[in-house]
């Protein structure tokens, strides 16, 4: 039997993503037979013993693999449990009768759509900088924008120290002193959308997003789930239009995430 690395087996066993695994690795918190790894390091699936926080991992064994999408409602935070007594999302999907995660995360207050699944590699490439799999946002903003500031946004603006891909910015509504975008950008950066409106000078009064690649939130409402099934023709295109949207990035001369 060969070995592989950690992160995959603990994202195939379905404790989390592999990306959240890999994060588990580097604060020190899985052990592979009493001792500590490092990321990179492999492991015999079902022979060696590893554990988080002192916590087995079952074993990867034959799954059905399962995927949902969530009307996040504001208030809740996207984690598996907090320790400060918040809202967790997976509150919501109680009565799933499978253990699965999100992928990605919402901030607590923002809203709309929300992925789980127990396919790490699933997870992994909606996830990943270089897949620039496209997610849509609603975003209310204050005071007002300009023919100006909508170029900016589109164009990109530096957050972190790092400038933000081209996005796609369409102005829905407008009121004095409040308008509605829709934003459409292809990365997963921390907050992205509200520090780049922060970047601008606009304040963000409400966030929801509307659509992951070609999966649309549509009518679900707030606080309810339903199951995606694989052969959904747009569940089954996610990772095609992520290859694309790649393809128009690197014909326009922009360098995607590392």
């Amino acid at each position: 039997m060969e070995k592989i690395r950690i992160q995959k087996i603990i994202a195939d066993s379905g404790y989390c993503s592999r990306r959240k695994a890999e994060e588990l690795i580097a604060q020190g918190r899985v052990k592979v037979g009493g001792r500590d790894c490092s990321p990179g390091d492999k492991a015999l699936p079902g022979k060696d013993i590893i554990t988080v926080d002192g916590e087995p991992i079952r074993a990867a064994k034959k799954k059905q693999l399962c995927y949902i999408m969530l009307h996040k409602p504001r208030g809740y935070v996207t984690t598996m449990r907090d320790d400060r007594g918040r809202k967790c999302v997976t509150e919501l999907i109680a009565d799933y009768p499978e253990r699965v995660y999100p992928v990605g995360r919402l901030d607590r207050n923002s809203e709309g759509l929300l992925l789980f699944t127990n396919d790490g590699a699933f997870a992994n490439d909606i996830m990943h900088p270089s897949k620039h799999i496209s997610k849509t946002y609603r975003v209310t903003v204050r005071p007002d924008v300009d023919d100006e500031l909508l170029a900016q946004l589109a164009e990109g603006v530096v957050i972190d120290g790092k400038k933000t891909l081209p996005a796609t910015v369409l102005v829905l509504d407008k009121e004095p002193g409040r308008v509605v975008l829709q934003m459409t950008i292809h990365e997963g950066r921390n907050r992205q959308i509200r520090k780049m409106c922060e970047a601008v000078g606009l304040e963000v009064a409400r966030l929801k997003r509307t659509s992951i690649g070609p999966l649309k939130l549509g009518m679900l409402a707030p606080g309810e789930y339903r199951e995606l099934k694989p052969d959904d023709p747009n569940f089954l295109t996610m990772t095609i239009q992520g290859k694309k949207e790649l393809e128009k990035l690197s014909h326009a001369d922009i360098s995607p995430d590392d």
